[in-house]
């Protein structure tokens, strides 16, 4: 993807962004939250598994071969929100207060979307992430008999709230 622009008089103005993981040597390091208030942040994420008409006609009939694909699905996304830092080498323990997975089956496929809430020093976005990018793979487990060709794509973070930088809401 390609960087995002500025325009010319502020990118003449400001001083290039600072990698937060990286130490002036080039080193990555996890970074010190200690200081940071601990707030309310929420992130959400979404991601979509592409399917077979086959795939979809038996998510919606709950005739998938291994059982209740959804069922797994959600609750391997909650798993992985609680288990990120175990993931995600620079990834902070967060205590997770929330987790919403929701399964939308659709004509090509099953739309994702997860929302993770927190009371903490940090972001929780990598948790939203893991949430969404771990229900995909499951799913994608109990669907495999059906249709050996499904395809996760589209995973990304969609909103984020609490800290420092504040709000933010994809296409807005």
């Amino acid at each position: 993807m390609p960087p995002a622009t500025q325009a010319p008089e502020r990118a003449a103005t400001q001083t290039p962004p600072r990698l937060t993981h990286v130490r002036a040597d080039g080193t990555a390091h996890m970074v010190d939250v200690s200081a940071k208030a601990v707030t309310a942040r929420e992130a959400s994420a979404a991601g979509r598994v592409l399917l077979s008409g086959e795939a979809v006609a038996a998510l919606r009939d709950g005739t998938v071969p291994k059982g209740d694909a959804l069922a797994v699905a959600r609750i391997a996304g909650i798993q992985a929100a609680k288990r990120t830092p175990d993931l995600v080498p620079l990834a902070h323990p967060v205590a997770i207060h929330a987790v919403a997975v929701d399964l939308d089956v659709v004509d090509e496929g099953v739309e994702i979307t997860a929302t993770v809430r927190t009371a903490d020093r940090t972001g929780i976005e990598m948790e939203a992430l893991t949430c969404v990018s771990v229900a995909a793979l499951a799913l994608v487990d109990m669907i495999k008999a059906v249709d050996k060709h499904a395809r996760i794509t589209d995973v990304r973070v969609t909103a984020k709230s609490g800290g420092r930088s504040g709000h933010w809401r994809e296409g807005v």
